[in-house]
């Protein structure tokens, strides 16, 4: 048998450890034969290939990033595409086909599998932790640490300037990362997609922390939004799954709160720094053990399937259940979090 691997969408920390995990396991375990497809699903689309065995794949566990490359392609909307992802793989003769990726990636893989019977196995990826079906995502725990460590450094500029800094991190229809890293890291407010702000409530939760002399710290995901405005987008441009490119919330939220406050105000938005470097331990072994089972679905050409974590054991479920609807922060979680705010 030859396997498809390929990775789509935002790069992330642990994709090269699910590559490694793969190859390694069914080659030496099942003698398969592994084809590598260029960036995302730009690979499979326009039969872009790299070869993929046991030394392509050598020392890739710490690293960053990914070996095959990353897109935001969408064969689904190309001209031809489904038949020209179906004449490439019959062309390099790949008999399944393993894709790594987030909500559109695994959308893509979906498709193909339910719609048109090319034999899928989806790995879950994505730094935002916000697909259903699976506890956890690789990725997620590394941006979160990042994301922790950033607060605590800006904590002490904070209080040696007495300003309120206001730190963006990602996050567009889910606040997992700004809700951990801003509990880990002390934040007197979180702002989340899935809970619209109000803007009186944070500048009131900034100058309580000015009558007790420190300087407050506010976290706030890339798609929160106040009550009474819209989504802040970075401009209207669209990629090829519909999506506008956000950021800017924190520089808005930083303005209002000193025009209100009189407060100085600065932000600091980690952006796509979350997504680089090397992956944590807890996201090496999550990705890994994702990547043995994913081929060992495909050696039981259980098609249409996504691994998944489900407490400390790594499941199987339909693709579609993993990508029908996003896991969003529950409001329980967030209500947790608010004894600190402020």
């Amino acid at each position: 048998m030859r396997v498809g691997v390929l990775t789509g969408g935002g790069d992330c920390p642990g994709l090269n450890a699910v590559i490694r995990a793969i190859v390694r396991k069914g080659v030496q375990e099942y003698g398969y034969e592994f084809t590598g497809f260029r960036d995302g699903w730009h690979g499979p689309l326009d039969g872009d290939t790299v070869p993929l065995d046991i030394p392509a794949v050598r020392g890739i566990l710490p690293r960053g990033g990914t070996i095959l490359g990353s897109s935001r392609t969408n064969p689904l909307k190309a001209e031809n595409g489904v038949r020209r992802v179906k004449e490439n793989l019959a062309k390099y003769e790949v008999d399944a086909l393993v894709a790594i990726g987030g909500e559109d990636t695994l959308g893509v893989a979906t498709a193909l599998s339910d719609e048109y019977g090319v034999p899928c196995v989806g790995v879950p990826k994505t730094i935002d932790n916000d697909l259903a079906a699976t506890d956890y995502t690789f990725g997620f725990d590394t941006a979160v640490n990042i994301a922790t460590e950033a607060i605590d450094r800006l904590h002490t500029t904070a209080e040696s300037h007495m300003r309120v800094l206001v730190v963006e991190v990602m996050g567009r229809h889910a606040g997992w990362i700004a809700l951990h890293s801003g509990l880990a890291g002390g934040a007197n407010a979180i702002l989340i997609p899935e809970q619209r702000f109000d803007l009186d409530q944070v500048c009131a939760w900034v100058e309580s922390r000015f009558k007790i002399r420190y300087a407050p710290i506010v976290v706030v995901a890339e798609g929160a939004m106040p009550k009474d405005g819209d989504m802040v987008l970075k401009d209207q441009t669209l990629d090829s799954f519909g999506h506008v490119r956000l950021s800017g919330v924190g520089e808005w939220l930083a303005k209002e709160i000193e025009r209100r406050t009189g407060k100085e105000a600065r932000t600091t938005v980690l952006g796509h720094v979350q997504r680089g470097g090397t992956p944590s331990a807890f996201d090496r072994w999550l990705a890994t053990r994702f990547g043995l089972h994913a081929i060992d679905a495909v050696r039981d050409q259980d098609w249409g399937k996504m691994v998944a974590l489900r407490g400390t054991e790594i499941v199987r479920v339909p693709l579609r259940d993993a990508t029908t609807q996003l896991k969003t922060v529950d409001p329980r979680l967030y209500t947790e979090a608010g004894v600190f705010f402020g």
